[in-house]
């Protein structure tokens, strides 16, 4: 989708209005030329009434600052040792983009305010050392930013947290942003970054749920360079704890954040919490994104072509999966009348946009749960081109037609496909 196509961002207005994003901003991106074009878009998140939380890094900052001082700095991250030189290039550093930000907000008319709204108490002594001016957060000071956000002001929060006595310790910024998120009941945490995410076999992924990200990052963490490990793991805690979704984007990409946001391909990778909620009952204004879903499985004689008609009679055996509220798959179940308790698993359907990111085998999955609460004893899937799939990934076993109820069997015979016969058998 182009971020420009205004028609396609109305669909989402309803839905972001009012909430809350929070943003975290790499210190690289900060310094990108494309950097004046992502103000853009967070002014165009504003005009359509999104709160937004603006949360950077200084790590790139800090140590241009130290190249040009002269002076040798510690702890470019905030999560190991801060010595004073370090902490005081860390104050420099974030006025320097508190004022770039506020400077680019300014000219194009939003109001922004930089927060000391991050309490942190020192990080102690950890493994025998003392982390010297490194600092943990102990809370957010909310109030302080709904009252901001609630007149339409932009809080911008350095990597930097204030204790009781007006001492000041350097904090990740990527923990900053998990407790703001959190705090605030964040329906997004976008971290803003130099990668677009997790890339598998060559192929960016660009949706896990919680237990896959969970499972990707033990699995790979070796290979995982350690700011994207960091998002990972601070995105996975996010989503856990009550924020709906965690993104990972290249800030440096022009139209990056809009394109994650409103499209429902996006560009990079997303978190996202309550996997089984993805999968709901179809009704009947989702007639017309099931015909959208299958259009080209039915010119590609994957899938027995149904009119709408057809679609709306039989609306209630239908179930989509969604991911941010937009339909990306589908799956139907017929139960058929009878002692047998048999049914068919039919018009599984997958956006090309999702592709080869186990939607397919949750929608079967789903389906087989479903069919073992209603007592079936046998579910039974036709196929003319996807029946290796069935057998691998879902365990279906290759049967005869003699199989299908009679009044399946006479449609069979009546559409020449001659689809593949497929069982399982639940028990």
């Amino acid at each position: 989708m182009r971020a420009t196509d205004l028609r396609g961002i109305l669909g989402y207005i309803s839905r972001f209005r009012d909430k809350i994003f929070v943003l975290n901003i790499d210190s690289i991106v900060l310094a990108d030329e494309n950097f004046h074009n992502l103000i853009l878009d967070i002014s165009v998140l504003r005009s359509l009434n999104i709160k937004i939380v603006i949360v950077h890094g200084a790590s790139h900052q800090i140590r241009a600052l130290g190249e040009e001082l002269k002076l040798s700095a510690s702890n470019l991250d905030g999560s190991g040792l801060t010595n004073a030189v370090t902490l005081r290039l860390s104050i420099l550093a974030s006025n320097k983009i508190a004022h770039d930000l506020l400077e680019e907000l300014s000219e194009l008319d939003q109001r922004a305010v930089v927060t000391n709204a991050i309490v942190a108490h020192p990080a102690g002594i950890i493994s025998g050392q003392d982390q010297g001016w490194t600092g943990k957060v102990e809370r957010v000071d909310i109030s302080f930013l709904e009252a901001l956000l609630g007149q339409g002001i932009i809080p911008v929060i350095p990597p930097l947290g204030f204790d009781g006595n007006g001492k000041t310790y350097r904090v990740n910024s990527d923990g900053v942003a998990l407790e703001v998120a959190e705090a605030l009941k964040a329906a997004k945490l976008i971290f803003v970054t130099t990668t677009n995410g997790v890339a598998g076999g060559g192929q960016l992924s660009s949706q896990f749920s919680v237990t896959e990200a969970e499972e990707l990052v033990k699995r790979r963490k070796a290979e995982l360079k350690p700011e994207l490990t960091s998002k990972m793991e601070h995105g996975l805690r996010a989503c856990r704890n009550g924020v709906h979704r965690t993104h990972i984007i290249d800030g440096r990409q022009d139209e990056a954040l809009l394109s994650e946001i409103f499209s429902n391909e996006g560009i990079g990778t997303m978190i996202y919490a309550n996997e089984y909620e993805a999968v709901r009952k179809a009704r009947k204004k989702d007639v017309r994104a099931v015909m959208s879903l299958i259009k080209q499985s039915v010119a590609n004689q994957e899938l027995m072509s149904r009119s709408r008609l057809e679609i709306l009679e039989r609306i209630g055996d239908f179930f989509l999966f969604e991911i941010d509220k937009n339909v990306v798959g589908c799956v139907a179940l017929k139960i058929y009348p009878g002692e047998d308790r048999v049914a068919e698993l039919e018009c599984l359907s997958v956006s090309a946009n999702y592709e080869n990111q186990g939607i397919g085998r949750k929608m079967v999955h789903f389906t087989e749960t479903r069919a073992r609460e209603l007592g079936v004893k046998r579910l039974f899937a036709l196929s003319t081109q996807a029946f290796n799939y069935f057998q691998q990934k879902g365990g279906f076993k290759e049967g005869g037609v003699d199989m299908l109820p009679s009044d399946r069997r006479e449609k069979y015979e009546a559409n020449g496909r001659n689809s593949k016969v497929l069982f399982k058998d639940l028990g």
